[in-house]
């Protein structure tokens, strides 16, 4: 009898307990938008403060009251002072504070870490000037090495947190909030039972309730956050200041986006990542396979690992996790197994740029949908991977000449033909499924698949060709274009067929072809050699 294969589609739609979709670490900068050009900051020291003179003397006393602020506030509050060491992870440091903070159950400042970084601040230059008279400077930002304040909070509404301030002007900020710590606050004040992953939900009473609560956190929320901490902490900037109109707003840096999948076993999400890893490794669909073992990597622990030649390798089953990374300008999609049961989807945006989407807080809702449409793209993709068996008519619609419903020539992608299986190979990458490409991106994939060159106007009739047949439609208002169904079935069919049937029977009489099956060759070939004698048909010459 044979072997059942097990199917991401058969997972998905039989044993899961949970799917819901959530905002995750979400990394902002704060920034005074009234105070970034030079002739800004002139404005801010002698129109709104009154010197004569704009000098950086002026930046060092802010500075000094400022850093002198902090130790005073951390002093009253008894908040402790830790100073980070260069290859400390400060998470791990400043932990045991926030969990101290998180056990009052009350909003809180844990403790204060200080660090030496690398910051983008004014820095000032003397002017040439005539005798006698008063000195005048410049002002330029540059990176620069300064200290930076860390505040780790823990927050009635967001939980852990943290608030960057850097100590020199313009007072740069960072913030760091996490969705999911904000959603099971949510779901504790609504009383929706729930069981956490270390970082999402393992279990939850009411599911439909649970992904409303997610899909509601937005800009106001962070907002609200932001607001409520600037009126706690000792900062650079005053209420004077506020209201002349400098002060910080948000802007979004790095926005993970998830859709977490909970199986019913634990061993469902295993079986999951084992099928799509065997599935997609030899169609060159990941960028990456990253193999994260649980023990120590000497001299390379947490790095991403950036392979720019074919992936071919076995899925660990041992002491190992498996993350499949898919890379995309400045962001990336990764899949990976969550506290060993559920799936975890993550599109990491570090540039809203690469979703043309613009930076402010208040296009979150934008990024995040979009984020979320390329979570599903991906999955969809994955479903269809394992179920893109084509019935006869579609096959002959795709690979013989045809008419369109318009009354159009669809041109033929014969199977077979080295540049139309160059062509679909390259379709089967995950990100031309997930974000789309255009004629420069999928040229570049083509040639490389194909090993010769392949020109511009040949990637444009090929493009017609597959919008032709349907397998392609453009993004509108964009050269961008994106597979259709049909497209996806096609491409992976025709790929899977070349690759994984075809090519391994036409070399099946020699290693790496199994032993068995090389036998059965020979002994077919040995009787068909006895037949061809007997019928006394001697070799072609």
């Amino acid at each position: 009898m044979a072997e059942t294969t097990l199917r991401v589609s058969d997972l998905l739609d039989e044993h899961v307990a949970l799917d819901v979709q959530c905002l995750d670490r979400i990394y902002l900068n704060c920034y005074v938008p009234t105070l970034q050009t030079s002739g800004q900051v002139w404005w801010f020291f002698v129109k709104h403060l009154g010197f004569p003179i704009a000098s950086p003397a002026i930046m060092e006393k802010i500075g000094t009251r400022f850093r002198r602020s902090v130790s005073r506030f951390a002093e009253d509050n008894q908040i402790p002072m830790v100073r980070f060491g260069k290859d400390d992870r400060k998470i791990d440091v400043m932990q045991r504070y926030v969990r101290a903070q998180a056990r009052t159950g009350r909003s809180g400042v844990a403790a204060i870490g200080t660090a030496q970084e690398i910051q983008n601040v004014f820095l000032a230059t003397l002017r040439e000037r005539s005798s006698g008279g008063a000195p005048s400077y410049s002002f330029t930002k540059a990176n620069r090495p300064i200290l930076v304040y860390y505040f780790y909070l823990w927050d009635a509404e967001f939980g852990p947190a943290f608030i960057k301030i850097a100590t020199y002007f313009p007072y740069p900020m960072k913030v760091w909030i996490n969705g999911h710590e904000w959603a099971k606050r949510q779901c504790a004040k609504a009383g929706i039972g729930f069981t956490a992953l270390s970082n999402g939900f393992a279990t939850c009473e009411d599911h439909d309730q649970l992904q409303a609560i997610c899909d509601r956190l937005g800009p106001a929320d962070i907002q609200a956050f932001l607001d409520r901490w600037l009126g706690i902490l000792p900062l650079p900037l005053t209420p004077a200041d506020e209201a002349a109109g400098f002060w910080w707003e948000l802007s979004m840096r790095q926005v993970e986006v998830s859709r977490t999948i909970v199986f019913d076993a634990p061993r469902r999400a295993r079986a999951f990542t084992e099928a799509l890893v065997t599935d997609n490794l030899d169609i060159g669909r990941p960028d990456t396979v990253e193999l994260i073992f649980t023990g120590r990597r000497p001299g390379m622990a947490g790095r991403q690992i950036k392979n720019d030649t074919a992936c071919k390798t076995k899925v660990v089953t041992v002491d190992t996790e498996v993350s499949m990374n898919a890379f995309f300008k400045h962001s990336r999609i990764k899949q990976y197994l969550k506290d060993g049961r559920a799936l975890r989807i993550e599109t990491v945006v570090n540039s809203p740029d690469d979703l043309n989407c613009h930076r402010r807080l208040q296009h979150l809702p934008e990024l995040q949908r979009k984020a979320r449409a390329a979570n599903a793209r991906l999955l969809d993709t994955e479903r269809v991977g394992q179920g893109c068996v084509l019935a006869s008519p579609a096959f002959e619609r795709v690979a013989l000449t045809s008419v369109t419903a318009e009354g159009r020539r669809a041109p033929a992608l014969r199977f077979g033909d080295p540049r139309v299986m160059a062509l679909v190979g390259a379709l089967c990458i995950a990100l031309n499924n997930v974000v789309g490409f255009t004629n420069r991106s999928l040229r570049a994939q083509v040639s490389h698949l194909l090993g010769e060159a392949y020109t511009r106007n040949q990637m444009t009739y090929d493009l017609g060709r597959l919008r032709l047949n349907g397998l392609i439609e453009r993004v509108e208002g964009t050269n961008t274009y994106l597979l259709t169904p049909d497209g996806q079935r096609v491409a992976i069919f025709y790929t899977k067929l070349h690759n994984r049937l075809l090519r391994p029977l036409l070399a099946a009489n020699a290693p790496p072809a199994p032993a068995d099956l090389r036998t059965a060759l020979a002994t077919i070939d040995r009787h068909v050699g006895h037949y061809i004698a007997d019928a006394r048909l001697g070799n072609a010459a």
